[in-house]
């Protein structure tokens, strides 16, 4: 079931590109199903994850088929209570931009075959159990991503493409220097990511695994992004479709936070917690250098770009903040690791909501520049709605998953890092702040516009749900944290040895 949920995509790809005939409406369909597919797949795994009780640090619907004997590397899958969420996520998100994208009409089959490809390279990303697997897919996409960017992107999409690709790239060879150092020191040498989890290879080894250690953090820090590698990130969801950006922002940004959890963490854990306050520090500044920021812009989508630095800042002090061992009791940093993970999941479906909002607003005035616009709300009162109900998730408003993330993040960093923790929880003060302003200015007052259309079916069909599930976490946690906790403790257990 898990290579099906993976391929599928890929292989309908592959079928829209070799058959040219198919009509765009044809296409639309087909990639609608499909996606539809792989949110049933998922819901399946989940309902039969529940049942198998799969205990933290165990694997469900593991695959293992030699690949690159050669070198220690195979074809090796499976999920936990770490990727699991993030995968159902990518599908939901998934769907949603193949709805959202049911009215596009510029070179529809390549469109949707990139998007399909795309699903593909980042369910291997989250389900890969072998570092080399890791890396080819976290590498294809940055490919699948550049040529959606300066294929559908907007008037400077080449150059942001660019950019993004280079910065990415580059980030993806520190990674792998890591992943090499790994190997190496492992003995016998593997890539397999559980076999290095049980070695821990790098212990004791001083100089090599600091290296390593700041190698494969530079790598998942461009990712992230953290500052200062996030300077590639705002020309790239500025100048990317509505689409490209909520896969940007609600995916590939997590590639990064989950390599944390699933790579730097387990298989370098005296070095992690070693440099636990650094890590910390990194995150604060995040957090609040996104936030301030993105209270100076006046284009609406680069002002949610930057917030994206703030609230993967959260999540970059809480998983420092779980390595200060000694610092705060197991209880409380295990929260801080789940709230990391409910945040991924949190940050993926909210922001790619306000990233597809942010393309209805395009769609309404032809620019993102906030100033352009005054008094939607009573011409389009379904798009303010929901753009509100977007905003005051993203701020950790109570009700909503942000506050489930957030709360447990500062709760399990308090004891560890408390001025940090103090610190960075000013952040949301400064993002309640700069939506509100923003709102404002876009729907409230008089109207600078003379008409715009309300909400089109496939724009509430894609941008709703995500809301609705956004509300749905916030309100019954349980079913998400149930899933996410095990695997937390199972991860603490690797950190403390």
């Amino acid at each position: 079931m898990l290579s099906v949920l993976v391929f599928l995509p890929a292989a309908m790809a592959a079928t829209l590109m070799a058959f040219p005939f198919a009509t765009d409406a044809t296409v639309r369909r087909l990639w609608v199903v499909v996606t539809t597919v792989e949110v049933s797949l998922v819901v399946g795994m989940w309902v039969r994850y529940g049942q198998l009780q799969i205990r933290g640090g165990d694997f469900a619907f593991e695959v293992r088929v030699p690949w690159i004997p050669s070198v220690g590397s195979d074809y090796h899958i499976g999920v936990d209570g770490l990727s699991l969420p993030l995968i159902a996520m990518t599908t939901v998100l998934f769907l949603a931009c193949a709805i959202y994208s049911f009215r596009d009409t510029q070179r529809v089959r390549s469109y949707a075959a990139l998007f399909l490809f795309l699903e593909t390279v980042c369910l291997g990303v989250f389900v890969s159990l072998d570092l080399v697997l890791f890396f080819v897919f976290f590498d294809l996409s940055i490919v699948g991503m550049y040529f959606v960017i300066n294929g559908w992107g907007h008037s400077g999409a080449r150059r942001a493409a660019l950019q993004f690709f280079l910065y990415t790239f580059i980030g993806s060879f520190a990674l792998l220097v890591g992943f090499i150092v790994l190997y190496l020191a492992a003995s016998p040498h593997t890539f397999d990511m559980v076999e290095l989890t049980q070695q821990n290879p790098l212990a004791g080894t001083g100089t090599l695994g600091v290296l390593a250690l700041f190698a494969i953090f530079i790598g998942l820090a461009i990712k992230t992004p953290t500052v200062p590698f996030h300077t590639w990130l705002p020309p790239a969801h500025t100048e990317a479709p509505a689409a490209g950006s909520a896969i940007l922002a609600g995916v590939l940004l997590k590639m990064g936070t989950y390599g944390f959890v699933r790579i730097a963490m387990p298989m370098l854990p005296e070095q992690w917690t070693r440099f636990a306050l650094v890590i910390v520090i990194v995150g604060v500044v995040s957090v609040l250098y996104g936030a301030l920021v993105a209270l100076a812009q006046s284009n609406f989508k680069r002002m949610i770009a930057y917030t994206s630095v703030n609230h993967m800042g959260y999540i970059v002090l809480a998983v420092g903040a779980a390595g200060l061992v000694g610092r705060s009791d197991e209880q409380a940093r295990q929260l801080a690791v789940t709230g990391a993970v409910t945040q991924m999941v949190s940050h993926g479906l909210i922001t790619a909501a306000l990233f597809l909002l942010a393309g209805v607003l395009y769609e309404r005035g032809g620019t993102y520049d906030i100033t352009s616009y005054g008094g939607l709300a009573a011409l389009t009162p379904v798009f303010a709605a929901a753009t509100a109900l977007a905003a005051f998730a993203s701020l950790g408003l109570p009700g909503f998953s942000g506050f489930i993330a957030e709360f447990q993040i500062f709760t399990g960093s308090l004891g560890a890092a408390p001025v940090a923790t103090v610190l960075a929880f000013s952040g949301i003060l400064i993002t309640a702040a700069l939506f509100l302003r923003a709102y404002q200015r876009i729907f409230l007052g008089p109207a600078r516009v003379g008409s715009a259309a309300d909400f089109t079916a496939p724009e509430a069909a894609s941008i709703l749900p995500l809301i609705a599930a956004s509300v749905i976490i916030g309100l019954f946690p349980r079913f998400l944290l149930d899933v996410i906790e095990p695997a937390s403790r199972a991860l603490l257990l690797l950190l403390d040895r």
